[in-house]
This record gives C-alpha cells, structure tokens and sequence, in this order.
C-alpha cells in the first residue's frame, strides 16, 4: 500500500468549506480563490484514490470515505494547530474566565481544558456552568471572558453565531408510553423557572392545543435527565449531551409538536479580547462545532463547490 501524505491547507480548506456549507465561503475566509479551492479538493480525491464527493441535486455531498476523511482531517489541523500554539505561545500566561452551559459541560468541556493546557500550562483557567441568561449577565458584567451559551434574548455587542441547532423531544431510552395517546395532559420535565425551554414547551403546547402538567422541575440539568430516564414525563433539549438513559423521539410518531431550533452564541467581554481567552475561545468553537448533531453542522452541506 502505497504511503499518502496529506496537504494541510487542503484538508483546511476541506473542513473549512464543510463547517461553513459553502466552499466559497471557505475561500473568502481563507484568502484564496474558489477556483483554488476547487483545485485543492480535486487534490484530495487524488491522494485520497476515492470519490469523497458525490453528485446530490445541483450541489455535493460527501460520500462514505468524504465522512471518514472530514474525521481524520478535523484531527490532523487540531494538533497542527496545537503544536504550532504550543511553540509560539510557549510563554503565555495568566488565566481567563470561561462560561459554559450544562448542555456541554460533559460534551465539550474536557475536549476544551485537555487541548488548551496542553498547549498552555501556565494559564489558570476559571469555568463556570450555568444557564444562558446568567452567562449573559456575567459577560455583560465583565466578570466572565467568553462564554458558550443558548440565545435567551438578550443582545450582547459582542457575539457570534455558532449555529442553529434543532430542538427535540426528549424520552427516556426504554419507551414508557406517556399520557398524550390517553388525552391526558402531557407530563413535563423542566428546569425551574425561568428557563427559555420550558417556556418554549409550554407555548408549543398550548399553540398545538395540547394540554400538558408540569410533572418535574430541577434546578440541575442531572436532576432533569434522572427524572425523564424514570418516566415521570418529557422534556425538551437538544442532542447535545444526552446521557444513554434517554433519547430523542421523533415527533410525528410521538404526537407531538414540532419544535424550532435553537441558537448557539460565542459571547466575548470585549471586542478584542485578551490572547489567553482569544486561544481558549478559537479551540472552544473547534470543539464545540464537532459537538453539534449532524444536522446542525450540515444544514448547508448540500452545496456547489465554487
């Protein structure tokens, strides 16, 4: 078997033009053309000696072997960029404040805290899980340097736009069948007041005009996985973070509403932040965008190359 050596900027190019749904995005973004990149990708098939796009529509999608390489490139840039981190930011040091939602504390952060000490060991990290309205305060108040957090309403100055992620019905893994196909009110599971899910359960609800109790209320997103896992009722989140004692069920069969997706910000304290929290917010948004369902990250796959 002959020994292939990838290109890098190809494979950043292909990961890039992928997370962004658009190969000519990734080439605005990148500072080459889209005839470059267009080259680039063809390269790949090359080294690769397999089809890793495949004709669906008007646009491409990734074939098999395409899904395979998408994994492997995504590794191979985050320890090129990991080392190329550690060599010149050898001398970094300080600490930075960080915000997480408990959606990802389990998914994202130890990814997050593993790749960047390794890089930077001299830097104190302070994280804080908690819910998006009170990362947003806190980041607003300047006593956190960038947090992770579900859109709840408030505009932050400065904010960017993770991704748009579908919000689900969530069950537990061994199906007990709930009150709804006995036209009792739908049992739920949700956080205490106020939290933006559970508001928007209940208005989903009430427009399908389907009657609903609140059956358990947590301050801990745990406490909400325990009590759906049991049966006592369902809640909604998305796919991120799900623990194997409960799944997410799919509307129509369930009787069910559909529900609206959900967005995902990178809030920062400032517009130019410090470089500890500007290195930690660049791993934090690789890691976090590899934790996102499929469908979040390739609403937009479906897409010409040039």
């Amino acid at each position: 078997m002959r020994r292939v050596t990838f290109d890098l900027d190809v494979l950043r190019s292909f990961v890039t033009g992928m997370e962004l749904g658009s190969f000519a995005k990734a080439a605005d973004r990148l500072g080459r053309s889209t005839s470059a990149v267009s080259a680039q990708l063809k390269k790949l098939e090359e080294q690769a000696a397999t089809p890793i796009f495949r004709k669906s529509g008007r646009g491409l999608a990734l074939t098999e072997a395409g899904e395979t390489m998408l994994g492997y490139a995504r590794r191979l840039i985050e320890l090129n960029d990991e080392a190329a981190s550690a060599i010149h930011d050898v001398e970094l040091e300080g600490w930075v404040r960080l915000g997480l939602q408990e959606d990802f504390g389990e998914a994202v952060l130890p990814d997050v805290l593993g790749r960047f000490a390794r890089a930077h060991p001299k830097v104190k990290i302070e994280a804080r899980i908690a819910r998006s309205h009170d990362l947003a305060e806190r980041i607003m108040s300047g006593s956190l340097d960038i947090a992770l957090a579900w859109h709840s309403g408030e505009t932050l100055p400065y904010s960017q736009h993770v991704a748009d992620v579908q919000m689900r019905w969530i069950g537990p893994a061994k199906r007990i069948e709930t009150s709804l196909r006995h036209g009792e009110p739908l049992p739920l599971v949700a956080l205490e007041a106020p939290c933006l899910l559970r508001t928007v359960a209940t208005e989903t609800l009430d427009r399908a005009g389907l009657s609903w109790r609140m059956a358990f209320s947590s301050p801990s997103l745990g406490g909400i996985w325990a009590a759906v896992a049991a049966g006592l009722g369902l809640t909604i989140r998305t796919d991120i973070g799900l623990p194997a004692s409960v799944s997410a069920m799919t509307p129509e069969i369930a009787g069910l509403p559909a529900l609206p997706k959900m967005s995902l910000f990178l809030h920062r304290k400032d517009a130019e932040v410090e470089p500890v929290a500007a290195r930690l917010a660049d791993i934090l948004l690789d890691a976090a965008r590899q934790a996102l369902p499929e469908n979040a990250r390739t609403d937009e796959r479906l897409r010409e190359v040039a």
